[in-house]
């Protein structure tokens, strides 16, 4: 009788593991189908809002140089609700799917952005360039896949608890003394010309925008499972500290979106967020607690392979096709010196 229960066992669980491998749950599909379409919302609306920006700065003081001419740009409006769009797709993804799933197809942004940017924007990527991209890519999803388990969270007041621990509030000082110092010293003289001061005001205040984001969402889930998380103050402090991190953000993303090459910004933004928030995701809710030495190691590996593909964009981002023409001489050296060998 117990063989017999054990095989009626083995047969129950079959075809549960055959779904999980040779097919895809409903749930699975619809988080798949999110996150892909947030993607293209993403990428595009980098490509849509550098339009209105163009558009913008020829009626206008251009944003780079601190005007706001594109708040009246339809086009660039358009972007923005794109963005919007793709950056709600993407919260409802996690609702369905796991998050090694949803997390690396974020990469699909950047190649999107850089496929649209070279279409539609004619502003051409150095195949270092490109390698870059891919390096990038490479390194955000070994560390997506690695990436340990979310601890359950009860309440609003246990992230708050969590938020204001002496590591994460040592980490948070040091992010916005960077993003001011960024903002007010080294902007006015090299924001024009290092692409690395307005994407690094974005990323560094972008790492505490998800972290107080993710607060939000336990409050709301929690307020709509009945147990009601409004009443906190810790909840519209968060909601502050979102309002404030994502308004500086977008003015600083349009100052490098209209000052640099969006096929560049694109995947140096995508990044330095990415690295940042697993950072201050890893300092918060201190995940590494609950992973093996392999599992860091790994995840270590994928931070040098962003920061090598981050390095290769920077440097090769003002290369034109004249090296291109080098390839083809060198190769006929080589063939020469093959012939006489």
């Amino acid at each position: 009788r117990q063989a017999r229960v054990v095989g009626a066992r083995e047969e129950m669980a079959a075809p549960s593991s055959s779904a999980g491998f040779g097919g895809m749950s409903s749930d699975n599909a619809k988080g798949l189908a999110l996150a892909v379409s947030s993607s293209a919302f993403i990428g595009a609306s980098f490509i849509v809002k550098k339009m209105g920006l163009r558009r913008a700065a020829d009626s206008g003081v251009r944003a780079g140089y601190g005007g706001y001419s594109y708040l009246v740009e339809p086009l660039w409006w358009i972007g923005m609700i794109s963005m919007i769009v793709g950056e709600i797709a993407n919260f409802a993804a996690y609702a369905f799917a796991p998050a090694i799933l949803v997390t690396p197809l974020g990469a699909l942004s950047i190649i999107i952005s850089a496929a649209l940017a070279h279409s539609i924007l004619q502003e051409k990527l150095h195949t270092f360039g490109i390698l870059g991209c891919v390096l990038c890519v490479v390194g955000s999803i070994t560390i997506a896949l690695h990436a340990p388990q979310e601890r359950d969270i009860d309440s609003v007041r246990e992230v708050w608890d969590l938020a204001t621990e002496p590591a994460f509030l040592s980490y948070a000082t040091i992010v916005v003394v960077a993003a001011l110092v960024l903002i007010y010293f080294v902007v006015p003289q090299h924001g024009q010309t290092n692409i690395m001061v307005y994407i690094g005001v974005c990323s560094l205040l972008g790492s505490l925008t998800v972290m107080s984001v993710k607060a939000l969402g336990i409050a709301l889930k929690l307020t709509f499972s009945g147990v009601n998380q409004l009443f906190y103050p810790q909840t519209w402090a968060f909601a502050l500290i979102v309002a404030t991190c994502v308004s500086t953000q977008i003015n600083y993303l349009n100052k490098a979106l209209d000052t640099f090459n969006t096929a560049v910004v694109s995947p140096i933004y995508y990044v330095m967020f990415t690295s940042l928030t697993i950072i201050a995701s890893v300092i918060m809710f201190k995940d590494w607690d609950r992973q093996n030495p392999t599992q860091i190691v790994t995840e270590m590996c994928g931070f040098v392979t962003i920061l090598s593909g981050t390095f290769l964009l920077h440097k090769t981002k003002d290369m034109n096709d004249s090296m291109s023409r080098v390839w083809p001489f060198c190769a006929s050296l080589l063939e020469t010196k093959s012939h006489y060998v």
